[in-house]
């Protein structure tokens, strides 16, 4: 009897090898080569089968409809969506374990369930704890199925017996094919299984939400071709013991990829936070200096976030500079730019730059609060309490005007600013809307308005 041929399989690349290596010559990852099966014909549907043409068509003759998107109930998903599920449509939703993203989903299906029954596999847990966590966040809609198998054949076939409204498949890493041979959650498994679901997603047009496992990087687990399959990548964010989870989109072919999602983990579930930047400058301490806060934009979202600095004598040969939440290329370029235009003397310290709640700024608007938290630490003083700080900051030291002023300082304007430092060229083309214009034109201009002298 023949010996069924095999090959060695990269779980990070997906490179293939006739023999074993210790270190994958792709991507050289170590110990990631896993012997598989060689499949004997690929039994994936064709495109044509799965709802596409059978034969070429002309662009000018394919008919363009705008699809209806369906809503979850919850507004932050559906903003991270890009306003609603498309039909037909498959998301991966990744992030640390213990996170919520089974929480999400759960809720989410409990809206979704009122436009048909909804089909909520689990292969990680039985049906009796699906139903506790259920019951915990409550939900108890009749039209939504539970189904505690690993088997996607036996999934499959299931959907296409109910016709759900959507599918949730929690996780991709647990499912399997039995024909394959290899084990759950490698990549021939993961890159088979996810190649089914589309094409079931397609041809039914039923939104499928994939749950995926990250690595201690925060990387989604398994090989990456499963972001390239899908048709939107979601990570679900936050620190562990922290209330607050942010939802990021990292790819999403029906929508922008700059919104963000945030959430309140509480006993119930998650919760939706309406106001961000109150809960970012929740705890943003009063005259205290290396503090200044700005507006950043996520999306359509304008969010004010507190830019906080710390300088200090340093203990050793040459200055450290750290940097969270923002580019440390930019803050050392920030640096050198107030030491040679403003005789502002960084060297000889330490720098440490951190933006407050977690979140990750890399707009250029948000210079100007850099080089004010900076002067702030440094000379002692506090940035005023109720100053926004606005602008990009050039290699000359010039302001550079920003985009989308007026909504930036509408928010300012609700959460209590009364003025905003900011460029000449972006002061000129908006209005105050109640807070007080205070335009600069270069970075020195900025600075004695932050700080004047006596």
């Amino acid at each position: 009897m023949a010996r069924p041929r095999t090959h060695f399989t990269c779980q990070s690349c997906g490179f293939q090898s006739a023999k074993w290596l210790g270190r994958c010559p792709d991507c050289s990852g170590w110990n990631t080569l896993v012997e598989e099966a060689a499949p004997v014909e690929d039994r994936r549907p064709a495109w044509g089968a799965s709802g596409g043409a059978s034969r070429p068509v002309k662009l000018v003759d394919v008919e363009g409809e705008a699809e209806e998107r369906r809503h979850t109930g919850i507004g932050e998903l559906d903003r991270v969506l890009g306003g609603g599920v498309v039909p037909g449509s498959l998301v991966l939703l990744g992030g640390d374990p213990g996170i919520g993203k089974s929480t999400l989903l759960l809720s989410a299906v409990e809206r979704l369930a009122a436009a048909g029954p909804v089909l909520y596999v689990s292969g990680e847990e039985s049906l009796r704890q699906t139903k506790m966590r259920a019951d915990r966040l409550g939900v108890r809609s009749p039209a939504v199925h539970l189904f505690a198998e690993t088997d996607a054949e036996k999934v499959l076939a299931a959907a296409e017996s109910l016709r759900p409204a959507a599918l949730v498949i929690d996780s991709i890493q647990t499912m399997f094919l039995a024909e394959l041979g290899s084990a759950p959650g490698t990549l021939s498994q993961v890159r088979e299984v996810a190649g089914r679901l589309m094409a079931h997603a397609k041809r039914s047009g039923v939104p499928t939400f994939l749950v995926g496992h990250v690595t201690k990087d925060g990387s989604i687990a398994g090989p990456r071709v499963l972001e390239h399959m899908v048709d939107t990548v979601l990570y679900f964010e936050g620190e562990r013991g922290h209330p607050f989870r942010i939802l990021r989109a990292h790819k999403n072919r029906f929508g922008s990829t700059n919104e963000i999602g945030v959430f309140e983990m509480k006993g119930s579930g998650l919760e939706e936070v309406s106001d961000p930047s109150a809960l970012f400058l929740a705890e943003r301490p009063a005259g205290k200096p290396g503090s200044a806060v700005t507006a950043t934009l996520s999306g359509t979202r304008p969010l004010l976030v507190e830019v906080q600095a710390l300088v200090a004598p340093t203990g050793y040969g040459t200055a450290r500079r750290t940097a969270i939440g923002v580019d440390g290329n930019r803050v050392a370029l920030l640096a050198a730019v107030l030491e040679k235009k403003e005789d502002v003397q960084l060297t000889g310290c330490d720098t440490f730059v951190n933006v407050a709640g977690g979140m990750t700024l890399s707009e250029p608007a948000v210079d100007l609060a850099v080089c004010a938290a900076l002067v702030s630490s440094l000379r002692n003083l506090a940035v005023p309490q109720d100053v926004l700080v606005l602008g990009e900051v050039g290699l000359a030291g010039e302001v550079r005007a920003v985009a989308q002023v007026e909504p930036r300082l509408a928010e300012a304007g609700k959460m209590g600013f009364v003025r905003a430092v900011l460029p000449k060229g972006s002061a000129r083309r908006v209005e105050s809307r109640g807070v007080k214009l205070l335009p600069v034109e270069t970075l020195g201009e900025a600075l004695e308005a932050l700080f004047p002298r006596d």
